[in-house]
C-alpha cells in the first residue's frame, strides 16, 4: 500500500516539475487545466507544453486556452485541438496572445470562433491596410447577430486580435503594428459614420463631413489602449444653408463619438477626443474649413501648430479631408518663426512633467523625463523649425521623422539610431503594458508577476540574458534607454550646431551653416551669425579647452535659450572662458561640476548686472562650485577682510582699491544666489536677505574706506584730531538696499579733548571729502557713491558737523522732513561711541512725545504731494513707476514713517529703521488693519524686487519697467513669470499698487 502511494506521488510530481522548467508558476494549477475538459489528451503532447512554455506568462496562456475550448462548441473544439497539435503558426499566434492578454483570452472565452481570424492572417508578408479593416467591420457589423453597437465592438476586437497576434509572434515590427493601429481606428470612426449616417440619413444629405486624424492617430503610430484625437470638418452640400449643415454635420460627429466611445455589453472601443478642435472644449464640434483656417490665422498658439503637424484625413469625406491639410500646412511650416517658438514648446514640455503625480513620476513612461513624449516633443521641435525649408521632413510619424532628421544631417547617425532604438523599446513595453487588460495606461506596474510577464514577452528587445532574473534585465533596459532619452535636447538640438562650424569626423554629417543659424533663430538667439562664431571660437581646435567647451556647449546652449538673452549669455560665457580658458580648475569645475556649469548659464544669461561684476575678476567663478559659495557673507567677517586689506595696503588710493574689489566679488556673490533663488524661498524673505547683505557689505567697505582715509591724513599730518562717524540713511539706514543704490549718509566728528575747533573741522573736512572721492574714482571696480544730501541745509550745509552743531541745529532749525528723514538714521562706521550719541541725540527728533503737530502733518504731506507733481519724470507712467508712481515706494514708506513720527514714543516696537518691521508694529499695536498692512507689504516687496530686477538685468538703476522687449521679459522671469507673459507682469503691478494706493489715501491723506 505504501509503494503503490509513493508511486502515485512519482506520477503527479513529474509532470508538475516538466511545467515548473517551462516557466510554470504554479505547476499544480496547470496539472489540473491540462487534464479538465477540452485539454484531455494534450497534457503529454511536448510540441503544447514548449509552445506554453515560450510564452510570457505560461499560466495565463493555459487558462485562456482551457476557456477557449470549454466555451467552443464539439465542432469547433476538434478543428481547434487538431490545428494546435499539426500547425506551428497558429499554435505559436494563438498561445502568445493569451500568454500576455487576459483582455484578449476574454474575448475568446465570449467568442470562441473568432480564433479562425487567426488563420485568416496567416501569410507573413501580409500587411493589412484601412480597405482590409473597414471589409472585416463592416462585415462584422451586417453578419453580426446583435446591434450595430456592439457587432461593431466585436468586430474591432478580431481585428485588434489579429493585430496583437502578428506583434507578439514578430510577424510585424512595432512601427507596422503601430500603423495597423492607426490603420483600424481609421475603418472603426468611418464605419461608425456610415452607421450614424445609416441612422440620420437626412443628415447625411445636408452635408459633408471630414474626419481628421490627429496625435498618434494622424501619424499612424497609434498605441493598443489609447484615446484617438480627431477634428470634424464640414462644409454644406450644395443648396444647403451653412448653418443647418453644421447642426448635421454635429449630430453626425456626436452620434460616430457616442459609437466608439459608450459603454455597451461588449465594453467600450475607445473615447474618439476631440479636444484639439478650435478653442478646445470651448469651440463647437465642427467648423467648416473657412472657421478653422480663420482661428488658426488670428487665434492660435505655438502648440496648436505643433499638434497640426500630424493631421492627416481618416474618415468621412476625403476630397474635403485632403484640402483641410492641404490648407493648413503653410501656417503648420512658418509656426517656427513666431514669437517664443522654442520657449512655448519647451514650456508645455515643462508643464507636461510638472502635472505628473509625485507618486507617478518614476513609472510614466509616456510623459516623465527619458519618456515617449521626450524623444516625440524634440523630434516635432526639430521637424518644425527645419521642415520650413526642408521637405523631406514633414512627416507626421515619430520614426520616419527621425529618419528624415538623420539622412538630412540634422541629427547624427548614431543618435538617431540610439534613439530609435529608444522610442521601439519604450512603445513596445507600453504596448505589451495596455495589452494585459486592454486599458488606457502608461505607468509600470509594480506587481513580480506583471513585472515578469513584460520581461518575458519583451525578451528579443533586452540586450541581457533575461533568463536568470527577467525582472531585472527589464529594469536595467527601461533605465538604461531613459538615460538615453533624457539627453535629447542636448543631443537633437544643440550638437549639431558645432558640428556646424567645427571640423567634423571622416564620414560625419553635420548641419549647414544656413541650417544651423535657423536653428539659433528657433531658439531666441537674435544675432544667429554673432552666436555661431562665439561657438566656433569656443570649439574648434583640437586643445583640452576647445574639446571640453565642446562637451559642454550643447548643454550651455541649452541654458542660454532658456533666457530672455541668450546672445549674452553666450557672449559672456566666451568671454568668460577666454579669461580662464587657460586655467586649470576651471575647466575641471565645469567638466566636473554639473551644478556650477548650470549655474554658470543662468548667471551670464540673466542680466548685465552679475556678468559685468564677474567679467571684471573671472576668478569669482569658484564660488558657483562651491556648495555654500553665494550664501551671503556676515558683516563681522566682510569688516575682517576688509580691514586686512587696507591693512596691507601701501596708500590710502591702493587702500580704498582693495576695499572696492572686495565689494565687488560680494557684490557677484549676492547678484548670483539672488538670480539663482538662493536667497530665500519666499520673495519678500529673498529681498531682505539681499537688502541686508547689501547694507553689511557698504557698511564694511564704508568703514575700511574711512581708515584708510584717516591712515592717509596721519601719513601726512600726524594724529588725527577728532573722531569721526559715518550715519547711514535712507535705504542704507533701513538695511534696504538696492544693487544700484547710493549710499546716503551723514559725517560727524567730534574734536579730541586739547585740539582746536577749526583744526578739527578741517581734518573731518578732508577726510569725508577724500572718502567720498575714492569710493567714486572711475576705476574697474563698481563705485559706491557716498550722498550727503540729507544733511543739515543740505547740499549748502558743511559736509561734516560736530555733534554738539548737529544738536544746535535740529533744536533750532529742523523741518518735519528733517525729523522723518532721521527715522532711518544708523550709524554704520567710524566711532562707535560717537555713533551713539548721535542717535542718542536724534530719538527725541523721530519720535517725539507728543506725536505730529499739524503744522507738521500738513507739511508732510504738502510735500509728499510735490514730489508726486514736479519729481515723476517727464514721459513716466505713474502706474508703472516704482519710485514715486501710484502705490509704490514712497507711498508706502511715507504712510508707514507717518505712523513712527505720531506712535513711536509710545511704541518702542515702531523705533525700527526698517519698513516691513515698523509696518508689521504698527499692525501688533491696533494702528494698522492686517489687510491693510499686507496690501501695503505686498506692493513694497513688488515694487523693490522690480527695481532689483531692472538694476540685475540692465546693469544700470532705474525706476521704471524697462521700454526695450527683451529687457521687460529679463525683468519677468526674475519675477517668476515665464517668457512671453511681460504683460501679466505689468498687469499684476498695477493690481497690486492700485490697492496700495487706496490704503495710502486713507492712512496718510486720511481720505476715504
Amino acid at each position: 500500500m505504501a509503494m503503490d502511494e509513493q508511486r502515485a506521488g512519482s506520477r503527479v510530481s513529474r509532470p508538475e516539475n516538466r511545467l515548473v522548467r517551462r516557466g510554470f508558476t504554479d505547476p499544480a494549477r496547470a496539472v489540473r487545466l491540462l487534464e479538465g475538459p477540452g485539454l484531455e489528451g494534450l497534457a503529454d503532447d511536448p510540441l503544447l507544453l514548449d509552445a506554453l512554455g515560450a510564452t510570457a506568462d505560461p499560466d495565463l496562456a493555459l487558462l485562456g486556452l482551457a476557456r477557449l475550448l470549454e466555451a467552443a462548441d464539439e465542432a469547433d473544439r476538434h478543428t481547434l485541438r487538431d490545428t494546435l497539435t499539426t500547425s506551428k503558426p497558429l499554435r505559436d499566434r494563438l498561445l502568445g496572445v493569451l500568454g500576455v492578454s487576459t483582455a484578449l483570452g476574454d474575448h475568446l472565452a465570449r467568442h470562441p470562433h473568432d480564433w479562425h481570424v487567426l488563420v485568416t492572417f496567416e501569410l507573413r508578408d501580409m500587411h493589412p491596410g484601412p480597405e482590409d479593416f473597414r471589409h472585416a467591420l463592416g462585415e462584422g457589423v451586417r453578419t453580426g447577430d446583435r446591434g450595430p453597437a456592439d457587432a461593431l465592438r466585436v468586430a474591432y476586437r478580431r481585428c485588434l486580435l489579429a493585430i496583437a497576434a502578428r506583434d507578439l509572434t514578430g510577424t510585424t515590427d512595432l512601427a507596422q503594428t503601430a500603423a495597423e493601429l492607426a490603420d483600424l481606428a481609421g475603418a472603426t470612426l468611418q464605419t461608425a459614420l456610415d452607421l450614424a449616417a445609416e441612422h440620420d440619413p437626412e443628415a447625411a444629405a445636408a452635408c459633408r463631413l471630414a474626419v481628421i486624424g490627429m496625435g498618434k492617430c494622424g501619424g499612424r503610430e497609434l498605441n493598443y489602449v489609447s484615446d484617438v484625437d480627431v477634428v470634424f470638418v464640414a462644409e454644406p452640400r450644395e443648396g444647403v444653408d451653412e448653418q443647418e449643415a453644421l447642426k448635421a454635420a454635429t449630430r453626425l460627429a456626436a452620434a460616430l463619438t457616442r459609437l466608439c466611445a459608450d459603454t455597451t455589453g461588449e465594453g467600450t472601443i475607445w473615447p474618439v477626443d476631440a479636444n484639439l478642435r478650435p478653442e478646445g472644449r470651448n469651440g463647437p464640434l465642427v467648423r467648416t474649413l473657412a472657421s478653422h483656417l480663420a482661428y488658426y490665422q488670428r487665434w492660435a498658439k505655438t502648440w496648436e501648430f505643433q499638434a497640426l503637424l500630424k493631421a492627416r484625413p481618416v474618415a468621412g469625406d476625403a476630397e474635403l479631408g485632403a484640402a483641410y491639410v492641404e490648407a493648413l500646412a503653410p501656417m503648420v511650416w512658418q509656426a517656427a518663426a513666431r514669437e517664443n517658438f522654442v520657449t512655448d514648446v519647451q514650456q508645455m514640455r515643462r508643464r507636461v512633467v510638472d502635472s505628473i503625480p509625485v507618486t507617478e513620476l518614476d513609472r510614466q513612461l509616456k510623459l516623465g523625463p527619458g519618456g515617449l513624449r521626450d524623444v516625440e516633443f524634440s523630434v516635432q521641435l526639430l521637424q518644425l523649425v527645419h521642415g520650413r525649408t526642408d521637405p523631406a521632413l514633414r512627416s507626421g510619424n515619430t520614426l520616419e521623422a527621425l529618419a528624415a532628421l538623420s539622412r538630412g544631417g540634422y541629427v547624427g547617425r548614431a543618435d538617431a539610431a540610439s534613439l530609435d532604438a529608444a522610442y521601439r523599446f519604450l512603445r513596445s513595453l507600453e504596448h505589451r503594458i495596455q495589452l494585459y487588460r486592454l486599458r488606457r495606461t502608461h505607468l509600470m506596474p509594480t506587481g513580480a508577476e506583471d513585472l515578469r510577464r513584460l520581461a518575458r514577452s519583451l525578451a528579443a528587445l533586452i540586450n541581457d540574458d533575461t533568463r536568470a532574473d527577467p525582472v531585472a534585465a527589464l529594469h536595467r533596459e527601461w533605465k538604461r534607454h531613459a538615460v538615453e532619452v533624457r539627453r535629447l535636447h542636448e543631443k537633437l538640438f544643440y550638437r549639431p550646431l558645432l558640428d556646424a562650424v567645427a571640423e567634423l569626423p571622416p564620414g560625419a554629417t553635420g548641419l549647414t551653416p544656413d541650417a544651423a543659424r535657423a536653428r539659433l533663430e528657433a531658439l531666441g538667439y537674435a544675432d544667429p551669425a554673432a552666436a555661431l562664431r562665439h561657438i566656433s571660437a569656443l570649439a574648434s581646435g583640437v586643445s583640452r579647452k576647445a574639446a571640453i567647451q565642446r562637451t559642454l556647449l550643447p548643454v550651455l546652449l541649452g541654458w542660454f535659450a532658456e533666457s530672455s538673452d541668450p546672445d549674452a549669455g553666450l557672449l559672456n560665457f566666451r568671454q568668460v572662458s577666454d579669461a580662464l580658458g587657460r586655467t586649470p580648475w576651471y575647466l575641471r569645475l565645469l567638466r566636473d561640476e554639473s551644478a556650477a556649469a548650470e549655474q554658470l548659464a543662468r548667471v551670464l544669461s540673466a542680466g548685465r548686472l552679475a556678468p559685468d561684476l564677474l567679467l571684471r575678476a573671472p576668478e569669482a567663478v569658484a564660488m558657483l562650485g562651491d556648495p555654500q559659495g553665494l550664501e551671503p557673507r556676515g558683516r563681522a567677517a566682510l569688516e575682517g577682510e576688509i580691514r586686512a586689506a587696507v591693512g596691507r595696503a601701501g596708500s590710502t588710493a591702493a587702500a580704498v582699491a582693495a576695499a572696492r574689489s572686495v565689494r565687488r566679488r560680494e557684490l557677484f556673490r549676492t547678484a548670483a544666489a539672488d538670480v539663482l533663488g538662493r536667497l530665500g524661498e519666499d520673495p519678500a524673505e529673498a529681498l531682505d536677505t539681499a537688502g541686508e547683505a547689501l547694507t553689511a557689505l557698504n557698511a564694511a567697505t564704508m568703514g575700511g574706506a574711512l581708515r584708510a582715509c584717516v591712515a592717509g591724513w596721519e601719513a601726512e599730518h600726524g594724529d588725527l584730531p577728532t573722531r569721526i562717524a559715518v550715519i547711514a540713511m535712507g535705504r542704507f539706514g533701513g538695511h534696504e538696499l538696492g544693487y544700484g543704490s547710493d549710499a546716503d549718509v551723514l559725517f560727524v566728528h567730534e574734536p579730541l579733548l586739547g585740539s582746536l575747533e577749526e583744526e578739527a573741522a578741517r581734518a573731518a573736512q578732508a577726510v569725508c571729502h577724500e572718502l567720498r572721492t575714492q569710493l567714486g574714482a572711475p576705476s574697474t571696480e563698481p563705485p559706491l557713491l557716498v550722498d550727503a544730501g540729507l544733511r543739515p541745509e543740505g547740499r549748502s550745509g558743511p559736509l561734516v558737523r560736530t555733534l554738539a552743531s548737529y544738536a544746535a541745529y535740529y533744536r533750532r532749525w529742523s523741518h518735519a522732513w528733517e525729523s522723518q528723514a532721521l527715522l532711518r538714521a544708523e550709524p554704520v562706521a567710524g566711532d562707535e561711541e560717537l555713533g551713539t550719541r548721535f542717535r542718542q541725540l536724534i530719538d527725541p527728533l523721530r519720535y517725539p512725545g507728543t506725536g505730529v503737530p499739524e503744522r507738521d502733518l500738513v507739511e508732510i504731506r504738502r510735500i509728499k504731494a510735490r514730489i508726486e507733481a514736479e519729481r515723476l519724470p517727464r514721459g513716466a507712467d505713474p502706474t508703472t513707476h516704482t519710485k514715486i508712481g501710484r502705490g509704490g515706494l514712497a507711498d508706502v514708506e511715507w504712510t508707514v514713517q507717518l505712523l513712527q513720527l505720531q506712535y513711536g514714543h509710545g511704541v518702542p516696537a515702531l523705533r525700527t529703521t526698517r519698513t516691513r518691521a515698523a509696518l508689521a508694529a504698527a499692525v501688533e499695536a491696533g494702528l494698522v488693519r492686517p489687510e491693510d498692512a499686507e496690501v501695503l507689504d505686498t506692493a513694497w516687496v513688488l515694487a523693490s524686487r522690480v527695481r532689483a530686477a531692472v538694476m540685475l538685468v540692465r546693469g544700470r538703476p532705474g525706476d521704471s519697467f524697462p521700454g526695450e522687449a527683451r529687457e521687460l521679459a529679463g525683468v519677468a522671469r526674475y519675477l517668476g513669470y515665464g517668457s512671453g507673459h511681460s504683460g501679466e507682469l505689468l498687469d499684476d503691478y498695477r493690481r497690486v499698487t492700485r490697492r496700495a494706493r487706496a490704503v495710502v489715501v486713507r492712512l496718510f491723506y486720511g481720505s476715504d
